[in-house]
């Protein structure tokens, strides 16, 4: 990681730099959660913003013996790349009041240990976005009264359908069935607190832990079952929607309709909210549709439409589509194989840590009472092998609370 310090009456001595470089660092990989098991790529040095990751393809079983004194013919390596482009992100703070530079400053310390928290959760949410737009995903059944319901779309998770080893053991054979690498000898999950919470209450997880304590390998992680190991993290992704209004999270349907496409509401929908309600997901009816477009009036007078006719009777509620049934929070658990994704690294160039002086700003700060810290990023992150990632997505009984 390189850093950038300039100013016009002095630079900070080398230690100091490698110090509050490696704090800023060792704060921001504290929640680079997501980033753990990916392939690392170094920045690409002089060939503008796109990089390569290689994946590389499983050669065929040699199933045909060896002839005395003949060499076989050799194979070929099967080699291919996923190319990406970076982008960068960053932030910083103003520090106003004196900078030591001969010591090391508590206002600097401080603002470098809040930077770095927000150059991880950023980064971390970068590759988060990427891994939880995979193709491989399997949902959490409905289980109700001892009656196990198969869920096949987000739209139907219910606040029953949690996760459950059952799921966790099914998700792990279907990668090795892929031919998916163990990381360190284990498969691992991405879990939010909330599903942790769920899944640790189970008799068979409290189980598989009454005689074993498995010596934990990953930062966050929290235990293991099956040949999976658990990572906890609360920026887990959680697939919920915003409020479908400025002034309401849902909205209700004022008349009864048969196979109609447009839908009358009773409340408001201003200019805003009916342009940003173009392409979202509702659910009305216990059905999922996409919003087509939306007219916008004064309550009793707006409307919606739908994509595709669905029947509606008055007072059905119309919730936000891209969570569960009725708007409910859905949780990702993501299951990763050795190779499935890949990132760019914080060191050399991936993160850096600029600090302007007292002073540096010239005439904008005439008197020298203004420092700055701050931290800039180049970042990407691609799927490689979409077979050796699972993606598993659930409901908890911490259905309404929800971050990130």
């Amino acid at each position: 990681m390189s850093e950038v310090i300039k100013n016009n009456e002095a630079t900070l001595s080398n230690d100091m730099r490698t110090y509050y470089k490696d704090y800023l660092c060792d704060n921001a990989n504290e929640n680079l959660v997501h980033d753990q098991f990916g392939q690392k790529h170094p920045i690409p040095k002089g060939n503008g913003k796109t990089i390569e990751f290689r994946k590389y393809s499983p050669l065929p079983k040699a199933t045909k013996p060896l002839a005395e004194g003949i060499t076989p013919d050799g194979q070929e390596l099967k080699v291919s790349t996923v190319s990406s482009t970076v982008a960068q992100y960053g932030g910083w703070v103003g520090i106003p009041d004196m900078l030591e530079l001969t010591t090391i400053d508590t206002n600097m310390v401080q603002a470098t240990e809040i930077l770095g928290d927000q150059a991880g959760r950023t980064l971390d949410t970068v590759t988060r976005e990427v891994l939880n737009g995979g193709t491989n995903v399997m949902y959490a059944p409905i289980v109700k009264d001892g009656v196990t319901t198969n869920v096949s779309a987000r739209s139907s998770l219910t606040a029953d359908s949690k996760l459950s080893v059952d799921i966790i053991l099914r998700a792990a054979a279907k990668l090795k069935n892929n031919l998916a690498k163990t990381i360190n000898g284990s498969y691992v999950g991405i879990i939010h607190p909330f599903v942790a919470y769920d899944l640790m209450r189970s008799e068979e997880w409290m189980d598989a832990h009454k005689y074993s304590a498995p010596e934990n390998l990953f930062n966050g992680e929290v235990g293991k079952i099956g040949n999976v190991r658990f990572v906890e993290s609360n920026e887990a992704k959680i697939f919920r929607g915003e409020d479908l209004t400025a002034e309401a999270r849902s909205l209700t349907v004022k008349a009864s309709a048969s196979a109609a496409t447009q839908i009358s509401v009773n409340e408001k929908i201003s200019d805003d909210d009916a342009e940003k309600l173009v392409g979202r997901g509702i659910i009305v009816s216990g059905e999922f549709r996409e919003v087509v477009s939306a007219t916008a009036a004064n309550a009793g007078s707006a409307t919606i439409t739908v994509d595709t006719p669905v029947t509606v009777t008055a007072g059905a509620v119309v919730y936000p589509g891209e969570g569960g049934q009725d708007g409910i929070s859905v949780y990702s658990t993501l299951i990763l194989g050795a190779n499935a994704y890949g990132v760019t690294e914080l060191e050399n160039g991936g993160l850096e840590h600029i600090v302007k002086q007292l002073g540096s700003a010239g005439t904008a700060d005439p008197l020298n009472q203004r420092a700055s810290a701050g931290w800039k990023a180049t970042k990407t992150a691609e799927r490689l092998v979409e077979n050796y990632m699972i993606r598993v997505e659930s409901c908890s009984t911490f259905a309404d609370e929800y971050a990130n």
